[in-house]
């Protein structure tokens, strides 16, 4: 009975720590993703500028050469 008794205390002892671990490695990649989607959208918003700003210099070259569209 001892020994049964001493068996489910290691692996409760291995389940906590198991668990911590997991909880641990979950906030580091919730971490991450928080980092790497502000990356994302820092990417985008320079994109969509960038196109913006190409959309109105294609605009101004085709006023300038009068290229009908």
């Amino acid at each position: 009975m001892e020994s049964v008794k001493e068996d489910l205390v290691n692996v409760l002892r291995d389940l906590r720590g198991k668990i911590e671990a997991l909880e641990g490695e979950r906030a580091s990649l919730l971490a991450e993703t928080k980092d790497l989607r502000k990356m994302a959208e820092a990417r985008a918003s320079k994109l969509k500028s960038e196109v913006t700003t190409l959309k109105k210099e294609v605009k101004a070259l085709k006023e300038l050469l009068k290229v009908k569209e």
